[in-house]
Formats: C-alpha cells, structure tokens, sequence
C-alpha cells in the first residue's frame, strides 16, 4: 500500500477512489466501472506529475525521507555482484548504521560503503535509522584503506539525517571519528565516487562523500544540518522547516548550480519510491559512468582531482 506525503493527499484521493471501483468490480462481475476507473487513472497521472514538477524544498526533504524509498541494501542487492560485507572496526563494535564490503559492479571489483536506515520498525532500530556511531566511521576508515592497498575504487552510498550524537558516541570520539573519515577520503590514491540517494546530513554525510565526484538522487537532500535543526537554532521554533529548507539550500538543483554535486540523477515520475527498479538501475549507470572517468589515472593524478574538486567548491556559484 502507497504512502502518501501531506502534500500527495489530493493524489491519494483519485487514486483511491480508482481502487475502490475496481474492488467493487471484483465484488460484482456484473459491474463495469473499468472505464471511469481508466479516466481517474489518466487524472491520477497528470497530477503526480504536476505535483513533482515544482517541489518545494520541504516537500523534496519529504520525498528524501519517504519511508519506501530504496536504501542502501537495496542498491547493493540489486547492482552488486559478488558481495562479500566486511564488519567491525576492530577496536570497538561492528554499526549496523554502516553496510561495507567487497563486490562487482558491472564486473569491475570495488569497495562498498554505504548508510542503511532499515525497512521496518525491527530493522530501523537495529541499524539506528541510518545515524553511524563512531565505529562505523572507523569501519569506514579501515575499509577504504583496504581498498587503497589492493587498488580497489570505493563506491559510497549516503542516507543519513547525520551521525548519532548520543553520549556514548561522543565520548567514543564521534567528532574525531568523522574528521579522519574525510581525511581518509582525501587521501585514497583510488577512485572514489559518492551518490545521496536519500538524506545527507552533516558531517555524517561528508565523511563519506568528500569523492572525486558526487551526484544525487533528484528527490535527494544534502545540508550541513536538518531543515528542522536549522529553524531550531534560527527561530527557535522548529515548525519553520519550510523557511529552514529554502534557505539551506539543500536540494540537488541548488548544489549542482554551486559546484558542491557534480550530477543528478534523474527519478521515475513520482520519487524513487514509486518505481524503485527504475532509480536503482539509474544510480547504476551513474556510478559506472563516473568510475570509467579514472581510468587509466594513476593515484597521484585521482588525488589532485579530489583536491582541485573541492579547492574550487563555491566557485562557480559565487561566479554566478
């Protein structure tokens, strides 16, 4: 069963009403209501696509948030081959918030890493709705430098709200922990290519996208802090999430026009929730295009576009 976002609710409307006919139709063979069925479908189809033409911010942190959008087990179950995870971060505990491990995408032997929310109530709380504790940035740290030693590129999969700020992770050194995630990622003399498919959140999605190239789901978000966090801070008042929204600049649009993303790609009409099969196999294409740029390149040569990436972030919308 669909679930609908607040702003989808004139949407659920026509929909339900096209599938409560066709109930009745099951209920009665002698009831023909296929055709004024069909009219709501055609009426259910213009909608959703106006609807998703012009998505506000908010709407889009809605959409990255959607409950059936497609996480990171269900990109690696469907384009990786050969997938080996590897756990721990052999000094504390393994965090289920952090899926990583060997595999083939198209062939090609890379490095996983990415941030798995969960599916149900069981699963989110087990892998902590995606929020890693410090173990799983150093999970992170030891699996990229595995794949630095044997020549392996990373691919990263971001879906946070950011990393868990609870008491034990502070005191386990989460800040730390995030800070030399990203130097790690500087640092790989190997490939490393990074795409939101749902919230990037903060340092917690920093840490594993500061890639040689970046591209987000659509429907996506990336900011250095919730839209409610920021409205809690700026209006102490976190109901003004929409303004918070606009203002962080937050949307896959936005970023690609300042230089922080380098693509988008694009969703089924609807959100990647309405057609998951359609948005992981574009996240597919994506990442296959944006490795086979490196190759060929030696390690000195990936890092310096790293390096220029991000020495040159801002420019181009501060030129606009």
């Amino acid at each position: 069963m669909t679930q609908y976002l607040d702003f989808e609710k004139p949407l659920s409307e026509v929909e339900g009403k096209a599938e409560e006919l066709r109930a009745m139709a099951r209920s009665d063979s002698k009831v023909d209501v296929e055709k004024e069925a069909a009219q709501l479908d055609v009426k259910a189809r213009e909608m959703l696509s106006n609807l998703y033409k012009n998505l506000t911010p908010w709407q889009k942190a809605q959409v990255a948030r959607h409950g059936e959008r497609p996480h990171c087990k269900h990109y690696i179950d469907a384009l990786f081959t050969d997938w080996t995870p590897l756990a721990g971060d052999r000094n504390f505990a393994d965090d289920h918030a952090v899926m990583g491990g060997l595999a083939r995408l198209d062939g090609r032997p890379v490095m996983v890493i990415g941030h798995e929310k969960g599916h149900d109530t069981r699963t989110r709380i087990e892998r902590n709705f995606g929020m890693a504790r410090p173990e799983g940035y150093r999970k992170a740290i030891r699996l990229m430098g595995m794949a630095d030693r044997f020549g392996l590129p990373v691919v990263t999969l971001i879906d946070t709200p950011g990393a868990y700020p609870g008491k034990g992770a502070e005191e386990r050194g989460q800040s730390e922990a995030i800070a030399r995630s990203t130097q790690t990622c500087l640092s790989l003399g190997v490939p490393l290519v990074s795409v939101v498919i749902g919230e990037g959140g903060s340092g917690g999605a920093v840490a594993f996208a500061t890639a040689n190239r970046v591209a987000m789901l659509e429907h996506s978000i990336y900011s250095v802090i919730s839209p409610e966090g920021c409205a809690s801070i700026l209006w102490k008042d976190s109901e003004k999430m929409r303004e918070a929204a606009e203002a962080l600049r937050l949307t896959a649009q936005d970023l690609l026009k300042l230089g922080v993303i380098d693509r988008i790609v694009k969703e089924p009409r609807g959100g990647a929730h309405r057609k998951a099969d359609m948005a992981i196999a574009s996240v597919g294409t994506a990442l296959g295009e944006m490795l086979t740029e490196f190759d060929g390149l030696d390690a000195n040569a990936i890092r310096l576009d790293r390096r220029e990436k991000f020495l040159s972030m801002g420019a181009k919308g501060l030129a606009a």
